[in-house]
């Protein structure tokens, strides 16, 4: 057997934590520990979730066990629930939600709602609410929810806005999704972008019945792309802003993403209405229709 000689070695002493490391990595590790702070400061709270459909479902499933309050249609909100309350109804049912909700909790009103609610929000004094742009699908009752992921956006789309924004971004994570917190102009640039995904790829779909968002994507791009210029167009001349470029193929990645899920015009009031509203002011100061396209397409199916 062979003998392997004992050697001491005095250990040399070892320099300061901070003199190994660089300036910017000291920065890297600073960056981090507020970021894990943050997160502790915004671990999932309990919740009050108004609606029990989809993605209300979804919603509980992710929050601390046994603590969430789930209030149903024609249910009062509780005064004393703690928390935020998340609105997963249908649209035409916010006025009942609000009225269900005491007026001191307003401010905690978290909508998860499609289309454009900046009308309904000014009506009501809700400047300024906490808003959520789900870019996740729930197909089914009690099946996961499928993150919008696209390979133009890996880091996911899903946003929020508003002073319980951290609180429902901790949430969705917890559920395996992204989200992101965004400062109110970046928000209503993407809200904007959200609405005439809907309402393209809805429209063009309801011309084509049976196809999904999916079909629409790959069979009917020419369709979807032409009406997508068309709207974004529109919504930036009204609201005075520029998108960034690459709008189209960031909504038919989008588009890829939930493939599976059907086509309607739905809501139209909180949807494709918006553009119609802008046909209609400009008509009526003797200008030319700035959507004629949706307005053709609108017309061919009947809505309108």
């Amino acid at each position: 057997m062979a003998l392997k000689a004992a050697v001491s070695v005095t250990p040399l002493p070892s320099p300061p934590l901070r003199r190994l490391l660089s300036s910017s990595s000291r920065t890297a590790v600073r960056r981090l520990a507020r970021v894990s702070a943050a997160m502790a400061a915004t671990a999932v709270q309990p919740a009050v979730v108004v609606g029990g459909g989809r993605v209300g479902q979804a919603l509980l499933s992710m929050g601390p066990p046994g603590r969430d309050v789930l209030v149903g249609r024609g249910e009062k909100v509780p005064d004393d629930a703690p928390g935020p309350i998340l609105v997963c109804t249908r649209n035409d049912d916010l006025d009942a939600v609000l009225e269900s909700t005491p007026k001191s909790r307003w401010r905690d009103l978290v909508f998860f709602q499609n289309g454009m609610l900046d009308p309904w929000f000014e009506s009501k004094g809700l400047v300024d609410a906490n808003q959520v742009l789900a870019y996740f699908a729930v197909s089914k009752l009690g099946e996961p929810p499928v993150d919008g992921i696209t390979d133009t956006n890996p880091d996911g789309l899903t946003a929020a806005f508003g002073s319980w924004a951290p609180a429902v971004a901790a949430r969705l994570q917890n559920g395996g999704l992204t989200c992101k917190v965004l400062e109110k102009e970046a928000f209503q640039k993407q809200m904007l972008e959200k609405l005439i995904w809907i309402s393209a790829f809805m429209l063009v779909g309801a011309r084509h019945p049976g196809a999904t968002v999916g079909v629409v994507e790959k069979d009917y791009r020419a369709e979807v792309a032409s009406l997508i210029a068309e709207l974004a167009s529109a919504a930036a001349a009204e609201r005075g802003l520029t998108f960034d470029e690459g709008i189209e193929e960031r909504l038919c990645a989008y588009s890829r993403a939930v493939a599976h899920f059907p086509t309607a015009v739905k809501e139209f009031k909180w949807r494709n209405g918006w553009f119609y509203s802008l046909t209609e002011k400009a008509l009526a100061a003797g200008k030319p229709d700035p959507c004629p396209l949706h307005t053709a397409w609108l017309k061919e199916i009947k809505v309108i």
